[in-house]
C-alpha cells in the first residue's frame, strides 16, 4: 500500500479542479514531455529560492524542477498579522505552493523545525538533529531523482543565516550518501538509491554580499517566453511576490540576466550546468519511437485545434506504459512521462472535472452529498465507464458528448474511523527542532492529500484511464466570485480560544470565555474541565445543546489562582454520548492562500505572576500585528487602538502611555505624519515605547522614529537563555514597579530580541547588554530618553513573542518600562 501512495507521491498531480489549458500552456507542457532532465534546489526556508532561476529551468529548458525547502519558515516575523510559531509556518508553506503553481517547479519539505534566527550551523546543529534531517534530504534525493542539486547557500558561512548553511553541509552530506546503499537502507523499500551528476552552488549579489565571480559557470536566465508571454524575470517577480508575510513583493525584470555557479561536488561542468546530462529520451532504452513520435506531435500542433493532438497523445503514452522497467530511471521516468501525458490528453480535451460536496466540513460516519461535474468541450471519443466511490462504484457505461456537462449526485458516507483534517507535520507534538511525522514515508510532501476523493474511470480515444478529483466544497462569494476551498473533517465540535495563555497579576476571579462550534447537527453535551489543585475553575453554563449546524455557544470559565499557584493547565474537553473531544481550531484566512486551519488540543497555560502595574491606561498604534494589547489587556491595562483621526486630532494626555506595534514604522506610511504629535505628547509627559522595527531593502523606515537621532542595526540575540546584564541597577526600569532580576529574564522563547539600535545620540541610556556564546556583548537592544517632561523607550527585545506565550519575566520588564516616571 505505501509503495502505491508513494507512486502518487512521485508524480506531481493537478489539484481539483481539474481545468482544461489553453493552448500556449498545452504547447509548452507537450515541449516538457520531450524533455527527461532534473534538477532539485536546495536552501533552509521558504523565500530563500531563487524563483527566477527555477521558473528558466522548469519552462526554458523544461526541466522537472523542484525545491527543497528544509523548514516552513514557523520562527520567521510575519508582516501581514499576528500569527507566529506553526500558524506561520502552515502560512509560508501556502505561499511556496502559490509561488510553485506560478514559475511551475515543485515544492518539497524536511522535517526541519524553524526554531528562529540562528548566527551558524553549530547553533543550528544543537536543535536539528543532524541525521534526522540529513535522511529526510536523501529521501527526497532518491525519490526525485534530481540529475544536478543546485545550493542556494555555501558551506562556508557567506549565507548568514546559520540554517542557511546548514542546508549546504547537509546537501553535501546528501550528494554521497543518497547513492550509498548502507546509508540509511530502511528507505530502500521504496525507492532505490540516487547519484546526481553534480552539486552546484548558486553564487549571490545580495545584502551587501557579493560571491559571483567571472570565473564561474554563467547562466543567462533573461529569455522572454512566449508562450506564457512573459520573461523569466517577469514570472520570479510573480511567484516572489506570493510570500506576502514576509513583505517580498518584488519588481519585475526584463532582459538579459546572469546567474552563477560554483562546483561543490561530482563531475564539473564547464559550459553548462547540464553538462554530460542527457535530458532527452534517448537516456530511456527502446524508446527511440516516443521521441520521433512526441517531436511530430509538436510539430504538427494546432494551437485552434488542441484536440488534433489527442490521437497522437494516446499513441505515445500506450508506447510509454509498454516501456521495460530495466532500471530505477527508466521506472522513474515512465511514471512520470505517463502522467504528464495523461494530463495533455485531458487537457488537449478541453477537460473539466470537479468533485464538490454540498458542505465545508463533515464529521466521521456522517452522509453528505457530492456533485462530481465533468465535461470534454472539445471533439474528441470520450466515454465515461464508471465513477468510484470510496464507498463504492457507480456504472455508467455511457459515451460522453461534446460540451455537455454531467453533473451526478451521489450520497457519500465517511467512514466512522476517518481521520480528522489537520495539517500532517502537526500531528504529533513537536520537538524545537523537528517535526514528529508518522509514517515517515509522507516525510517531504508539501501538504496533506485530500480527505476523500472521487476517481472517473474515462476512456478517451479508446484509450482507459483514470482521472482522480478531490472531494472539496465550492460557493461563490459575492465579492471575489467562485471560491474553492478542501472538505474539513472535523470532531462534532471544535473550541475557539481567544488566548493559549493566561496570565495573572492578581489572586482574583476572572472570567474567560471559550467558544464551542457544532460541526453537526443535534451536538449536545457537557463541558469537562481540568485544572488541577492550585486553579479553582468553575463553569456556569456547562452543558451545551446546539441544534444546527455551524452554531456556537460561548461557555464561561471563572477561573481563581490559590494562594499558592504559579503555573498550571487548563483542559477542556466536550463529552458527547460518553466520547470527549478536546480539539481547539485556530483558522488561518488571507485571499492570497486558500483556507487553512490547525487543530491543537484544548488548553490554557495558566500563569500567576507579581507583575505590577502602575500606567494602565494605553493607546496602541497598530503594525505588521502582533498579540502584545490583548496581553496587557490580561494585567488590567485598558487599550485603545488610535485611529488616524484621534492620533491627530484627539487628546493623546488621556493616555499614560502609548505603544506602536511592530514593524509600525515599516508598515505604516502615516507614521511620519504622526511623529509631531508623538514627540509633542512625550514632551508633555507621556511614555512612547516603540517596539522592533526594520531598516532594510525589504522593510524600509517610513519616518524618523525617536526624539534623538539612532538606526536600526541587524544586531540580535538568537541565543534565548543568554545571560542579560543590567547596566544601570537603579534606573527605573529596572526596579518601578517591579524589581527586576534575573529571573525575569528566564523560561523566554526563541530569543532575546532582534534588530537593536545603532549608533545612539548620547542623550539615550542603555539598559541591558547580552551577548550570543562566542560573541561580544550588545548593548543597544533597549535606549531610553527623557524627552521633555516624558519618556521614549526603544525596544528590540521579543515581546511580541514573550507576551502571549505568557512569559511572567517579560509582563514584569514590559510593566516597567511603559511606566517610567515623568519628569517635573
Amino acid at each position: 500500500m505505501l509503495r502505491k501512495n508513494f507512486a502518487l507521491f512521485l508524480v506531481l498531480l493537478f489539484t481539483s479542479p481539474l481545468f482544461a489549458q489553453n493552448s500556449a500552456e498545452i504547447l509548452l507542457n507537450l515541449k516538457k514531455l520531450q524533455t527527461t532532465g532534473s534538477v532539485l534546489y536546495i536552501a533552509a526556508h521558504p523565500d530563500d529560492e531563487n524563483t527566477r532561476l527555477l521558473a528558466y529551468l522548469a519552462n526554458e529548458r523544461k526541466l522537472r524542477t523542484g525545491y527543497l525547502s528544509l523548514t516552513r519558515g514557523d520562527g520567521g516575523q510575519n508582516l501581514i498579522g499576528t500569527e507566529q510559531g506553526e500558524p506561520l509556518g502552515l502560512i509560508r508553506t501556502n505561499e511556496l505552493m502559490a509561488a510553485r503553481g506560478i514559475d511551475k517547479a515543485e515544492q518539497f519539505f524536511s522535517r526541519a523545525y524553524d526554531f528562529g534566527y540562528s548566527k551558524n550551523p553549530e547553533e543550528t546543529f544543537g536543535f536539528w538533529n543532524r541525521d534526522s534531517i540529513l535522511a529526510d534530504m536523501v529521501w527526497v534525493i532518491r525519490t526525485f531523482k534530481p540529475d544536478v542539486i543546485i545550493c542556494r547557500f555555501p558551506t562556508t558561512g557567506e549565507g548568514g543565516h546559520g540554517h542557511h548553511t546548514a542546508s549546504a553541509i547537509l546537501a553535501e552530506d546528501a550528494f554521497e550518501a543518497a547513492a550509498d546503499p548502507k546509508r540509511f537502507s530502511h528507505q530502500l523499500q521504496y525507492t532505490q538509491v540516487w547519484q546526481a551528476k553534480r552539486l552546484l552552488w548558486n553564487t549571490f549579489n545580495f545584502g551587501g554580499n557579493n560571491t559571483t565571480s567571472e570565473d564561474q559557470l554563467k547562466v543567462d536566465v533573461g529569455n522572454y517566453n512566449v508562450l506564457m508571454g512573459r520573461s523569466y524575470g517577469e514570472i520570479a517577480s510573480e511567484s516572489r511576490s506570493m510570500h506576502k508575510s514576509q513583505g517580498f513583493g518584488s519588481a519585475r525584470q526584463r532582459g538579459f540576466n546572469l546567474e552563477y555557479f560554483k562546483h561543490m561536488k561530482g563531475d564539473v561542468a564547464t559550459t553548462d550546468i547540464m553538462d554530460g546530462v542527457d535530458v532527452n529520451w534517448t537516456r530511456i532504452a527502446m524508446s527511440q519511437g516516443i521521441q520521433a513520435e512526441l517531436n511530430e506531435c509538436v510539430f504538427n500542433y494546432r494551437a485552434d485545434a488542441p484536440e488534433k493532438t489527442v490521437a497522437m497523445l494516446v499513441s505515445i503514452y500506450k508506447k510509454i506504459e509498454a516501456l521495460k522497467e530495466d532500471g530505477a530511471s527508466i521506472s522513474y521516468w515512465k511514471k512520470i512521462k505517463l502522467e504528464e501525458t495523461k494530463q495533455l490528453i485531458l487537457a488537449s480535451s478541453g477537460f473539466y472535472g470537479e468533485a464538490v460536496s454540498n458542505d465545508h466540513s463533515v464529521v466521521p460516519g456522517e452522509q453528505f452529498q457530492i456533485t462530481t461535474n465533468y465535461i470534454f468541450r472539445n471533439n474528441v471519443n470520450a466515454s465515461l465507464k464508471s465513477i468510484v466511490y470510496e464507498n463504492g462504484d457507480s456504472t455508467v457505461n455511457a459515451k460522453l458528448d461534446i460540451n455537455k456537462l454531467y453533473s451526478p449526485k451521489h450520497l457519500f458516507k465517511l467512514t466512522t474511523n476517518a481521520a480528522f483534517s489537520n495539517p500532517y507535520w502537526l500531528n504529533e507534538k513537536h520537538s524545537l527542532g523537528e517535526f514528529e511525522i508518522s509514517p515517515w514515508t509522507t516525510i517531504g510532501k508539501p501538504l496533506n492529500d485530500a480527505a476523500c476523493a472521487v476517481i472517473l474511470k474515462a476512456e478517451i480515444e479508446g484509450l482507459p484511464l483514470e482521472i482522480k478529483l478531490p472531494i472539496q466544497y465550492k460557493f461563490t462569494d459575492p465579492v471575489k466570485g467562485e471560491i474553492f476551498r478542501p472538505l474539513e473533517v472535523l470532531a462534532p465540535v471544535t473550541f475557539t480560544q481567544k488566548q493559549k495563555a493566561l496570565v495573572f497579576n492578581e489572586r482574583k476571579e476572572r472570567v474567560v470565555e471559550v467558544i464551542v462550534h457544532s460541526n453537526q447537527t443535534n451536538a449536545k453535551g457537557q463541558i469537562v474541565i481540568n485544572a488541577g489543585a492550585d486553579w479553582k475553575v468553575e463553569c456556569d453554563n456547562c452543558a451545551f445543546d446546539l441544534s444546527a449546524k455551524n452554531t456556537e455557544q460561548v461557555i464561561r470559565l471563572r477561573i481563581t489562582p490559590s494562594a499558592k499557584a504559579l503555573t498550571g493547565e487548563l483542559q477542556i474537553a466536550a463529552k458527547i454520548n460518553g466520547k470527549e473531544y478536546n480539539q481547539s481550531m485556530q483558522r488561518i484566512d488571507y485571499d492570497h492562500i486558500p483556507n487553512q486551519f490547525i487543530l491543537s488540543p484544548a488548553k490554557f497555560q495558566l500563569v500567576f505572576s507579581d507583575i505590577k502595574m502602575i500606567r494602565k491606561n494605553i493607546g496602541y498604534i497598530d503594525g505588521a500585528g502582533d498579540g502584545v494589547a490583548a496581553s496587557l489587556e490580561q494585567i488590567g491595562c485598558s487599550v485603545t487602538m488610535l485611529s488616524d483621526e484621534e492620533i491627530l486630532t484627539g487628546d493623546l494626555s488621556k493616555y499614560e502611555a502609548i505603544i506602536t506595534g511592530v514593524r509600525a514604522y515599516n508598515t505604516n506610511d502615516r507614521m511620519i505624519v504622526y511623529y509631531d504629535r508623538l514627540m509633542e505628547y512625550v514632551k508633555n509627559g507621556g511614555n512612547l515605547l516603540v517596539q522592533y522595527n526594520t531598516n532594510n531593502r525589504i522593510g524600509p523606515l517610513k519616518s524618523k522614529i525617536g526624539p534623538y537621532e539612532f538606526t536600526i542595526s541587524r544586531d540580535r540575540v538568537t541565543d534565548e537563555k543568554a545571560k542579560v546584564n543590567f547596566l544601570l541597577p537603579e534606573h527605573a526600569a529596572l526596579n518601578q514597579p517591579n524589581k527586576i532580576t534575573d529571573a525575569d529574564f528566564a523560561n523566554w522563547i526563541q530569543e532575546r530580541g532582534i534588530y537593536f539600535t545603532q549608533a545612539p545620540d548620547e542623550r539615550y541610556q542603555k539598559i541591558f547588554s547580552m551577548a550570543d556564546p562566542g560573541e561580544g556583548a550588545l548593548d543597544t537592544s533597549t535606549i531610553v530618553a527623557a524627552y521633555g517632561k516624558g519618556n521614549f523607550v526603544y525596544t528590540g527585545l521579543a515581546f511580541f513573542r514573550q507576551l502571549p506565550a505568557g512569559v511572567p519575566g517579560a509582563y514584569r520588564i514590559f510593566a516597567n518600562l511603559i511606566s517610567l516616571p515623568s519628569h517635573p
